[in-house]
């Protein structure tokens, strides 16, 4: 139901007979102690304020216990009425909360699966990497040794040639010019 400018609109009123639910509902809303719980800017403090002020405590407690027990029992007649459409949305969210349950085990189950292929993944992974840089740094090793090895020839052929005097001389100054 909804309220605002004294127009109501009564919806889902089934097969059990829309005028007598109609004709409840619009008495209920007709009767001003009801209408104010309609309005949008209900405030509960203010209406018991008001009741308490005017004094008309007793009165409205009785009219608003006797419009209760009516939505009380229109519920009820609603409820008797669309009894199997009822069950068949409890029956139906129960199958839905299984199929729920289900997906959450399935879920759980890859999400295991997921962390222990990851696991199996990022261990060889950082492996890899820790080799990759080893090997980098061995290969920057190699070649300084290589660089050293050949100075070292080099050095030594020099030496060689600077004990063979004058005639090695040309041959001293191409070495001294490779180092």
């Amino acid at each position: 139901m909804e309220g605002g400018g004294g127009s109501v609109a009564v919806a889902g009123l089934g097969a059990r007979g829309s005028g007598a639910a109609a004709a409840t509902v619009r008495e209920l809303l007709q009767d001003g102690c009801y209408s104010d719980f309609l309005n949008e800017d209900f405030d509960v403090k203010t209406y018991t304020s008001q009741s308490i002020h005017q004094a008309v405590i007793a009165e409205q407690l009785a009219k608003l216990a006797q419009g209760i027990s009516q939505l009380d029992r229109e519920l009820h007649l609603q409820v008797v009425a669309r009894h199997e459409d009822l069950l068949a949305q409890a029956t139906g969210i129960e199958s839905l909360e299984g199929v729920l349950q289900m997906m959450q085990t399935r879920i759980g189950a890859l999400q295991g699966a997921v962390d222990r292929i990851k696991a199996k993944i990022v261990e060889p992974y950082n492996k890899i990497v820790a080799r990759t840089a080893q090997l980098a740094r061995l290969q920057v090793a190699c070649d300084l040794l290589r660089r050293i090895i050949r100075i070292l020839n080099l050095s030594k052929r020099l030496q060689g040639q600077l004990q063979g005097g004058s005639r090695e001389i040309t041959k001293a100054a191409q070495s001294l010019n490779e180092l």
